[in-house]
């Protein structure tokens, strides 16, 4: 498939996904999403919580709250997915989502920090379903891993929903343009203190460089 056709299709998910946010089951269709995209769908739910929240500000809450089960949810499919199905089709999904270079980088990470990177990026834009994936090939504990992505989910979909049902439909305007800012900056005073000892011991930057040497010990 070229890269124009690829586009297209995308754009056509894209739509179909945005369209379902004026559906009567919205709510269905948002946990649905927020479910297939931890773990193989490409489009992110939250331009479609963003969308439902705009219509209906007060009810911000309640969606990101469904967002974040979804997502939750399907983030033990993606897990189950890099724990038992690998090679049968999980590397396979990561080439077709073209995650495959990232992979070897985001198992190293995990095996150095585990639950804070879960909590770092499953927060962040960053496809949470390469840390999924990666997460269950790597044999992260489930535990551990199910309660960073509690956390992680609720921090990306709750700043949408608590904005909105706070300030209502005048804050679209700051989220579109700060919410990746906004995000990152309360990420980070969240997890400053799971990762102080690393950084004051120069333990972060050993990992970054050896991560950087992932590729060829990935399956180590």
């Amino acid at each position: 498939m070229s890269e124009h056709a690829g586009g297209g299709v995308l754009r056509r998910l894209y739509d179909w996904t945005m369209a379902k946010a004026s559906h009567r089951h919205a709510q269905w269709w948002l946990a649905a999403f927020a479910f297939m995209e931890a773990s193989f769908f490409p489009i992110p739910p939250h331009p479609m919580l963003g969308l439902m929240c705009l219509a209906e500000p007060k009810k911000g809450v309640r969606f990101a709250a469904v967002a974040t089960a979804g997502s939750v949810l399907g983030g033990l499919l993606g897990y189950a997915i890099g724990h038992f199905a690998f090679a049968a089709f999980g590397e396979a999904l990561l080439r077709l989502l073209h995650l495959e270079q990232s992979f070897p980088t985001a198992a190293c990470y995990l095996r150095e920090y585990g639950a804070e990177i879960i909590i770092v990026k499953g927060a962040t834009p960053i496809p949470f379903k390469l840390l999924t994936i990666t997460a269950g090939f790597i044999g992260m504990n489930l535990g551990v891993f199910f309660v960073a992505s509690v956390i992680s989910r609720s921090i990306s979909f709750m700043i949408v929903g608590v904005a909105f049902r706070l300030f209502g439909a005048p804050i679209k305007a700051v989220i579109d343009k700060h919410l990746g800012k906004v995000t990152l900056g309360f990420v980070v005073l969240i997890v400053a203190g799971f990762l102080a000892i690393s950084l004051v011991g120069g333990g972060a930057k050993k990992t970054d460089a050896a991560c950087k040497e992932a590729p060829a010990s990935v399956r180590a």
